[in-house]
């Protein structure tokens, strides 16, 4: 009911700015005043972001949509290069999600042996999360110049992302304790006493397909365990959908790939600047403000070109 007041509040808002830029706009001309010009085009275009906002999610129907999401980062081969463009990319999504005003918990994180991380899990909770993010899913691609090679040879990284909804009671996915096999180890990183003295950090390995999730963001073994499980909950349901639909596709005679493991976006900052979404062509030419978490224009093109 509080999201349907919201939607409700919001429109209302919306109609609101509309006729307050409409009256600012007759008594500039009436008045012949800058002033009152300036303030009506600064309102109209609040309301012209927020419009187009609102329009991006009326795009948002899907199962799962409305649903907080899982996001993991995985550093691709290349090193130090490769990590560091992995924890570029989680300040990007950690900023888009800053200014969606959504909240994010760190669930899991493996540090990189120099600089940046190997691999990361974040919990990004916020109405239609995962409809935002689930057109991230798949390889991205950097090219720059490495700022950790003293030649200053350009280099291409990668690293890829994958979306999973938080999914909640009523969905039923079958676990079966002989499907799956639970470890404890000794948290890692900064922090206290309880660091490397307790063993609450907890991986749960799910034989039948290969999934392995861990958790060690709370002290408690028995939090972590929970959280794990959900994680692994949402992985699952994800791995059936995608076999499902590969038994669509050989049904129907579809020829269409389903990309889970393809580049899906370059980002090329040397020797000229744009990033480049290879799926619907959208691209753009700022660089920095994409990294700084402006990822609306390619997640409204993409949901205007998915199928």
């Amino acid at each position: 009911m509080g999201i349907l007041q919201g939607i409700v509040d919001n429109w209302q808002e919306l109609h609101d700015l509309w006729e307050e830029g409409g009256v600012l706009l007759d008594l500039a001309e009436e008045a012949n005043d800058p002033d009152t010009e300036r303030e009506a085009d600064e309102l109209i275009a609040d309301l012209s972001e927020r419009l187009s906002a609102s329009e991006l999610e009326c795009m948002l129907s899907g199962e799962h949509d409305a649903n907080n999401a899982m996001l993991t980062i995985h550093a691709g081969a290349g090193g130090t290069e490769a990590q560091d463009w992995a924890d570029i990319l989680l300040r990007m999504y950690l900023r888009w999600a800053e200014k969606k005003k959504f909240p994010t918990e760190v669930l899991d994180m493996l540090p990189g042996d120099e600089a940046g991380i190997k691999s990361v899990t974040i919990m990004v909770n916020g109405h239609n999360a995962y409809g935002y993010l689930r057109s991230e899913m798949g390889i991205h691609r950097l090219v720059r110049i490495s700022p950790f090679d003293a030649q200053k040879r350009r280099h291409t990284s990668f690293a890829s992302v994958f979306i999973f909804p938080e999914l909640d009671d009523e969905i039923t996915v079958e676990i079966n304790d002989k499907d799956i096999r639970i470890d404890t180890f000794r948290a890692s990183g900064a922090g206290g006493q309880h660091v490397n003295k307790t063993s609450s950090a907890i991986r749960i390995t799910h034989f039948p397909t290969g999934i392995v999730v861990q958790c060690q963001n709370e002290r408690s073994q028995f939090s972590n365990k929970s959280t794990a499980m959900k994680m692994l909950k949402a992985q699952l349901y994800q791995y059936q959908k995608k076999v499902q639909q590969a038994e669509q596709q050989v049904l129907h005679g579809d020829k269409k790939e389903i990309a889970w493991g393809s580049q899906i976006r370059s980002y090329v900052m040397q020797p000229y600047r744009m990033v480049k979404d290879h799926r619907t062509n959208f691209e753009t030419g700022n660089v920095d403000s994409v990294m700084d978490g402006n990822l609306d224009p390619f997640i409204k093109a993409f949901l205007l070109w998915k199928p």
